[in-house]
């Protein structure tokens, strides 16, 4: 058994975390974000402790996101139901009231005291999507690099690109140098403008 537990009560954008030991006794506590920033320190404050457990409230609901990212980093995490957690909050505290620090505590009282609470391991739907996800921002930035050369090729062959605006010296239909000047990423079923 983890010498060290820590409860992680998770939101959408911020995870509140208490670290005790096996006597309860709380070694630390912080709210941090749930931004790479944020989740970096979390993670460093709980790894300063070397046997360690971490317990998140609702791995298949709201802190899915945050255990999720735990085990990919190598951590141990027990999923705690939020039912076990609310009974023991109202327990500890007579009357139920519910705070962010008061919910970490008692998950990770849940944790310390409750045997046979779930193992998280990885998911192979989130691996997926995150593969996804990755190649979908390469295609992206991909394009948009492909568009700007295109672009800066057009500005150089074509004479008098350059130019924002046709001048008043030139007939009425003057649309190609100007609508090359000011040529942004259009699809090329719509070129050229009407």
């Amino acid at each position: 058994m983890a010498q060290v537990i820590i409860g992680v009560d998770p939101h959408k954008r911020s995870a509140t975390i208490e670290i005790i030991n096996t006597r309860e006794k709380a070694l630390g506590q912080g709210r941090f974000g749930t931004d790479r920033d944020g989740y970096q320190a979390m993670l460093s404050a709980g790894r300063k402790h070397k046997d360690r457990r971490w317990a998140v409230e609702g791995c298949n609901g709201i802190g899915r996101h945050v255990a999720q990212r735990l085990v990919a980093d190598g951590e141990t995490v027990v999923d705690v139901p939020a039912k076990l957690s609310a009974r023991a909050r109202v327990f500890a505290t007579g009357q139920g009231r519910k705070t962010d620090p008061v919910d970490a505590r008692s998950v990770a009282v849940v944790a310390l005291r409750t045997e046979g609470l779930r193992q998280v391991v990885t998911d192979d739907t989130t691996v997926a999507l995150r593969l996804l996800v990755d190649r979908r921002d390469q295609l992206g930035r991909a394009r948009t690099d492909v568009v700007s050369r295109l672009h800066h090729l057009l500005l150089e062959l074509v004479p008098a690109a350059r130019k924002r605006t046709c001048p008043p010296s030139r007939p009425a239909p003057c649309w190609a140098p100007c609508a090359r000047a000011t040529w942004s990423a259009r699809p090329a079923a719509g070129w050229p403008p009407n």
